[in-house]
């Protein structure tokens, strides 16, 4: 009879089975009584034998760590611990729900290494023993793991805190603080200043950390109960603190940034926590003594800097925009990439704040002006608006869309404007500062050299050449100095710079573009060997170096008068407030110009021409009163000669000369004060880098 006949026979029954293969891991029916195994281990086990790979006597713990028979994209997890079984499904609950894609092929042979390790717990597995392909998942997992159940609170007893817990990256550690006081007193200290902070806070705050276990070290070394009697401490342990972080410096193990910065932190942040109350009964501070402290006079001063702030030259800036599109190709997030650099050039914001944009972060105000809107992380100002160009928000509308078409079904509300690839199915996700940083190191080092005209002595004679400009300084953080300098040489006021800055002190604005003295009498030297009177005469044709009296009075004169330096005795004692002649500069004896005023002499002689043309048209004004305010034709022509002679002396000089010159005027205009005498005010537009670019 036929197999459908048989089966439909009354007294047919299934014989019984012959029992579960005996591999752990395995789920299969065993093939015959003879074997203890299913047919596909039956033959493994026999060709693991036949090549020598497994002794015979080992058969009992190859049926505990022998890997199951993949079918069906099956991911075993039988034959290992239950404490393992239970950390993997929670670590994929975890990673799914944080949008992360696992392959079943990668987490199959992280199981099968599971077993063959027999290890506890996934947090006991160290990176050498798995493979490379399932060291990323493995780590994962064993990280969520580790993180279960942890919060705030006990967290605060360990040595070394989970940053997610406390809603940042990155880990904090407290090991190398040797006293258990002031181990304890760094950790209420830091429990109490983490929600406070913004950015890199886990790397923030481990500097101080830092400072502290510097400290900890200089106790431990020099004191015979190694700072652990904190009664006994004094004010000659903090000195012997200070000699020995100088001598870390002399060694060249901390640079003298470092020195100043773990003097300042030690300063602050113990003042604070004695303003916390850990100094009263019962705290971890308690018995301290008042004198064990650092006082100002303690902190180094601050390294001079060798360059005004750390924007970068014209010519970098735009090689580096012309080059641009080439960030846009480098595959995974090269798009966000390419964005998000042009509007760190664009904006001047910090690289967290462009990271972070939302998707509906470009705005128009009641004139029709576009805004970019941004949240302040570093201050924890959110909301903040800053004006941009059409070209940027050109640049923006082009993303808008990109990112639209991209997650068709997330609301706008939720998208953010440069999403990240990676775990980010919904685009809710931003790419990182840090990984935009990694990215534009590397697209810089694969850019050919930036040639740049770099000033020269070569025999005692000053040259200019075409040198390569050191791509260390190229990095996310100097488009924002680049950003501010470019409107300062523009001529906007210090004060307005902060407010695009987004400073709350006008102080740390001027950070951004401050010349050193050092840079800036150079400067001065070559500009003034260019310096006219007021007939267009040379003053200091032959100088090669100027008194230190000069300096000085040419400060003043910068400070007080428009268009020139001012050399009058009584003019210069009032800060330029009591001229004789009315701010008549150009006609005036005491009157000295350079190169570097001659945008703003173009400036004032258009605006005595616009005057000439306004008052002659006007018709209710009384004669006397036009004639008094009517600027003189020999004003206006002392004016136009001065220009000329200025321009002239310019065309005199061959190309070297003409760069260094122009370089020597950037720096005095940089470090020039605004003033307002009166006179009308000039500003300089903001140089495009990009001219070609349309909105």
């Amino acid at each position: 009879m036929t197999l459908e006949e048989f089966l439909t026979l009354d007294d047919v029954e299934p014989l019984p089975g012959f029992g579960l293969c005996e591999v752990a891991s395995c789920h299969r029916k065993r093939d015959s009584k003879s074997s203890p195994y299913c047919h596909a281990h039956r033959v493994r086990w026999s060709h693991s034998v036949a090549r020598g790979s497994v002794e015979v006597d080992q058969e009992e713990r190859w049926r505990l760590v022998a890997a199951p028979i993949a079918a069906n994209n099956d991911v075993s997890l039988r034959g290992l611990p239950d404490r393992v079984v239970a950390e993997i499904l929670y670590g994929m609950q975890a990673r799914t729900n944080e949008g992360l894609h696992t392959l079943h092929l990668t987490l199959r042979n992280l199981t099968n290494r599971l077993r063959e390790l027999e290890l506890p717990s996934l947090t006991a597995v160290d990176r050498s023993q798995v493979s490379r392909g399932v060291q990323g998942l493995c780590s994962s997992l064993a990280t969520l793991v580790d993180r279960f159940g942890r919060t705030p609170e006990s967290e605060r007893g360990n040595d070394v805190w989970h940053g997610a817990v406390f809603g940042h990256t990155g880990r904090l550690h407290f090991t190398a603080i040797h006293q258990a006081w002031l181990r304890e007193a760094v950790k209420e200290w830091a429990f109490f200043t983490l929600p406070q902070r913004r950015g890199r806070v886990m790397s923030t705050v481990q500097q101080i950390v830092n400072s502290f276990a510097l400290l900890s070290e200089s106790l431990r070394l020099q004191r015979d109960d190694h700072g652990d009697d904190i009664r006994a401490l004094s004010r000659q342990d903090m000195t012997a603190f200070t000699n020995r972080l100088a001598y870390l410096h002399h060694t060249g193990v901390i640079s003298t940034r470092g020195w100043v910065v773990t003097c300042r932190s030690v300063l602050n942040h113990l003042g604070r926590m004695r303003s916390l109350g850990m100094t009263r009964p019962g705290r971890v501070l308690h018995g301290l003594p008042d004198d064990f402290t650092l006082f100002p006079e303690d902190i180094p001063d601050d390294p001079e800097d060798s360059e005004a702030g750390k924007d970068l030259p014209a010519q970098v800036m735009q090689q580096i925009c012309e080059l641009l599109s080439s960030l846009g190709d480098l595959g995974r997030h090269g798009e966000e990439n390419r964005v998000a650099v042009e509007l760190l050039i664009d904006t001047g914001r910090r690289p967290q704040e462009i990271c972070q944009l939302r998707w509906d972060c470009l705005k128009q105000d009641s004139d029709g002006e576009h805004v970019l809107i941004y949240d302040n992380y570093k201050a924890n100002r959110n909301g903040r608006r800053l004006p941009i160009s059409q070209a940027t928000a050109g640049i923006i509308v082009q993303q808008q869309e990109r990112v639209r078409t991209a997650f068709p079904a997330t609301p706008t509300t939720d998208l953010m404007l440069l999403p990240t690839q990676r775990a980010n199915p919904h685009g809710r996700k931003p790419i990182t500062s840090s990984w935009l940083s990694n990215r534009h190191r590397e697209w810089v080092a694969s850019l050919p050299d930036f040639l740049v005209p770099t000033p020269l002595e070569v025999d005692g004679v000053l040259t200019t050449k075409m040198l390569p400009f050191d791509k260390s300084k190229i990095f996310l953080y100097a488009y924002r100095h680049t950003y501010c300098q470019r409107h300062a040489d523009a001529g906007v006021p210090v004060d307005v710079l902060r407010v695009l800055m987004d400073h709350r002190m006008l102080d740390t604005t001027q950070a951004y573009y401050r010349v050193t003295e050092k840079r800036r009498r150079e400067a001065v030297d070559r500009v003034t060997a260019m310096q006219f009177d007021r007939h267009g005469k040379r003053v200091w044709r032959q100088a090669k170096a100027l008194l230190d009296s000069e300096h000085a009075r040419r400060a003043v004169g910068e400070v007080a008068v428009p268009y020139g330096v001012c050399t009058e005795p009584t003019n210069v004692a009032a800060g330029g407030q009591d001229c004789p002649v009315r701010f008549r500069c150009v006609g005036c004896g005491h009157f000295r110009t350079d190169v570097s005023y001659l945008p703003d002499l173009e400036a004032y002689l258009a605006d005595l021409l616009r005057n000439r043309e306004r008052l002659a048209a006007a018709v209710d004004a009384d004669d006397w009163a036009k004639a008094e305010a009517m600027p003189s034709d020999e004003e206006i022509g002392r004016v136009r000669r001065l220009i000329k002679r200025v321009k002239d002396g310019l065309d005199d000089l061959d190309e070297n000369q003409r760069a260094e010159i122009e370089e020597a005027v950037a720096v005095v205009r940089r470090g020039r004060q605004s003033v307002l005498l009166g006179m009308p005010r000039v500003r300089q537009p903001l140089p495009d880098l990009r001219p070609a670019r349309s909105a």
